[in-house]
């Protein structure tokens, strides 16, 4: 398959990658609409994009139709990724989330605590965007200001371990910024999207008791845990979405002081025009709510139309281009760039 000139690359869009997981839900397939493959347990995560060397994302659309992220980041790299694109692969790691339980009680390293622990330890701070959430659902992230180290290791085998944390009731369009070392966990019934660096380094420290069909538990990992909890760290990790009508369209920077990537929310009730800026990096734009379509220019015909819960990689050399809201009402869009 040829590749194309710089000047003709397009918006590209990435085939999902579907993973069975023992706390998988139901709301990829009964609110967005996805046809999902056949699995005995459930579906819990579509890997919307990924670059890592056992999976890889595969454009769907266009004439580079067929081609994975990485060949297209060897063959364009910076025309692609952007000037601040330090290299090597696709830096972050996109997902849906779809917790039909409760996921595990867990921490990611940071690179502190990645040197300490080796064994291919990666660090990996992200971000959620709460896209649905059932009656109920909350979500579980950071220590409270009360909660001790030694009484986290006293009740990790206890439903009063929750009483330590930081709980939040879900509501779509908040977000939370998840910095490593912050534990954490996601409540049944949230299905979020989920911006995280390109990293698969997960420290279980509870389950919650939970077995699979054979009556196994999940491995936990206590030691390499409590190397990796940053337990100075008592900040709120929630960023409150826009509550309220809105009548012109609105931008607000969600995360915007993270070395790893930074997210806007865009409110959209009309057009909207943005710009790659000279190329410091790609856009990676994520329909929420409504089906949009990305173009050109305000009035030139659609490149790509995006459904709810799809994203799309802007090249960082494609300059001006146009966000088209294809349905009535408030159009919610999350833009991430490096």
């Amino acid at each position: 398959m040829a590749m194309l000139e710089q000047n003709q690359l397009y918006p590209l869009k990435f085939q999902p990658l579907y993973f069975a997981r023992i706390w998988g839900g139901s709301q990829l397939s009964e609110f967005l609409h996805r046809q999902l493959p056949p699995s005995e347990e459930p579906i819990g995560e579509s890997w919307e994009l990924v670059d890592r060397e056992a999976v890889q994302s595969q454009v769907v659309n266009g004439p580079l139709a067929g081609h994975t992220i990485h060949e297209l980041i060897e063959f364009y790299g910076r025309s692609l990724l952007g000037s601040k694109w330090t290299g090597g692969r696709f830096p972050l790691l996109v997902k849906l989330i779809d917790a039909g339980q409760r996921l595990s009680l867990q921490v990611h390293p940071d690179e502190q605590a990645c040197a300490k622990l080796g064994n291919g330890a990666e660090p990996k701070t992200e971000m959620w965007y709460i896209i649905a959430a059932l009656r109920g659902a909350k979500i579980m992230a950071g220590l409270s200001p009360r909660g001790t180290r030694r009484q986290l290791v006293e009740n990790l085998n206890s439903p009063d371990v929750e009483n330590l944390l930081q709980v939040y009731p879900s509501q779509p369009g908040d977000a939370y910024f998840i910095s490593a070392g912050t534990l954490h966990a996601i409540g049944e019934g949230n299905l979020l999207l989920e911006i995280q660096q390109n990293s698969d380094t997960t420290y279980r420290v509870s389950d919650w008791g939970r077995v699979d069909q054979s009556g196994r538990s999940r491995q936990l990992h206590l030691q390499e845990a409590m190397e990796s909890i940053d337990f100075m760290n008592r900040t709120s990790p929630r960023i409150p979405g826009v509550v309220g009508d809105v009548a012109h369209n609105r931008k607000f920077p969600m995360i915007n002081r993270c070395r790893f990537f930074s997210v806007d929310s865009l409110l959209l009730v009309s057009p909207w025009r943005d710009d790659t800026a000279h190329g410091s990096s790609f856009h990676l734009i994520s329909a929420i709510n409504q089906p949009l379509a990305l173009a050109r220019s305000m009035e030139s015909e659609s490149l790509l139309d995006l459904q709810p819960g799809e994203s799309a990689l802007i090249p960082a050399c494609f300059g001006s281009y146009a966000i088209r809201p294809l349905a009535e009402g408030l159009c919610r869009v999350v833009k991430t760039t490096l």
